[in-house]
């Protein structure tokens, strides 16, 4: 057929690659435990689970303004309701704010190994993708400002970054921010926000309401539990939230999620014992996984960046294979620049003791 003939996507659009989830599937394996998304092992809030439950009247249109869900969240935060946006997961927020203020000709900056989104997101509205280095799989705020240039209108921060379970302290972000011109946009991914227990570490909220051009964007998948139902929200300056809501769709958060958000943001019992949870079990994973003689990455967040030799028998790709073979899934993350590296979520009790016990015999060369 001749494809000139037929409708043909704007130039660029072809030449993304498209997100690839974690897998979720192993062939031939009775029980799966996946811990290749970064998805909190005690499930969301009961309260939530209610909300969902009793909720009725599918038939109606949810409140395009989601303007309880965002009572809800400046109650939690003491932020002004009128400076949220809510949006189908931070996903749908990251890519709002990307074509707000993102075209063809102008430049967008991301980490070296940051979440695949950003370039998606970038190149989606035409703009360039600009990669700074990391150090050490840090964020570089040197590197981040050699790479502006008068062409850049957007940087993202993933703090702490995904897939690198590192972060930056605050004093950091706000040396980025003072670094930037004023027209650039600073976008503060916070999606493993509720899990840093650092001292110098703080999500943002702080900066975006002492700023004109700093927006955080946060997300209900992680340590609420509900990725399922895709939920998310921003704080930004009233000149931020006016665009993004011109341009975000009219009913784009469910009402199911907006009561379960609810819940969830207000059942403080849950979040504690999902901190609780975690504290406990990173630090064990890491200490028990470097027992090995595996070199894992420090985390802050709710996963592991595991690494593994370049030699015949021991790769990341061979272990990916055996612990999928006992049916725990990881996260390969060659997309992120990192080929000798699993991605792992912290599971529950059983399904990191499995992980561990599959990796000693990996390494020991025993079968499957």
């Amino acid at each position: 057929m001749n494809m000139s003939v037929r409708p043909q996507p704007r130039p660029g659009v072809m030449q993304i690659d498209a997100y690839v989830p974690g897998k979720s599937k192993a062939a031939g394996v009775a029980k799966i435990h996946k811990l290749s998304s970064n998805e909190t092992p005690l499930g969301p809030s009961p309260k939530a689970m209610e909300a969902i439950r009793t909720f009725d009247h599918l038939e109606l249109y949810p409140d395009g303004a989601a303007t309880k869900l965002r009572e809800a969240i400046a109650a939690r935060y003491g932020l002004d309701p009128n400076r949220i946006v809510c949006g189908t997961g931070s996903d749908e927020l990251l890519s709002l704010i990307t074509n707000a203020y993102v075209g063809p000709g102008d430049e967008g900056i991301f980490t070296e190994h940051g979440f695949l989104v950003y370039r998606i997101a970038i190149q989606a509205a035409g703009g360039t993708p600009v990669v700074a280095p990391e150090k050490d799989l840090r964020t570089d705020v040197d590197a981040i400002l050699k790479k502006v240039t008068d062409r850049t209108k957007i940087v993202f921060l993933a703090n702490p970054n995904n897939p690198t379970g590192t972060y930056i302290p605050f004093d950091e972000v706000k040396r980025l921010h003072a670094g930037l011109p004023p027209h650039v946009l600073l976008v503060l991914d916070a999606a493993y926000a509720e899990y840093v227990r650092r001292n110098d570490y703080e999500a943002g909220l702080e900066l975006v309401a002492t700023s004109e051009n700093v927006v955080m964007t946060r997300t209900f998948s992680k340590i609420y539990g509900l990725a399922n139902l895709r939920l998310g929200w921003m704080v930004a300056p009233p000149h931020i939230a006016d665009a993004i809501n011109r341009i975000r769709g009219p009913f784009n958060v469910s009402g199911p999620a907006i009561a379960a958000g609810i819940a969830a943001i207000q059942d403080e019992a849950h979040i504690a014992k999902a901190i609780e949870h975690n504290e406990r079990w990173l630090a064990w994973l890491t200490r028990e996984i470097e027992a090995l003689g595996l070199k894992v990455t420090p985390s802050v967040g709710n996963f592991l960046l595991v690494h593994f030799p370049q030699e015949a028998g021991r790769t990341a790709k061979e272990a990916d294979s055996f612990l999928s073979s006992r049916g725990l899934i990881l996260r390969q993350v060659e997309a992120y620049g990192l080929p000798d590296a699993l991605r792992l979520t912290v599971g529950s009790e059983e399904a990191n003791g499995l992980v561990v016990a599959a990796l000693r015999d990996f390494l020991g060369g025993k079968n499957a």
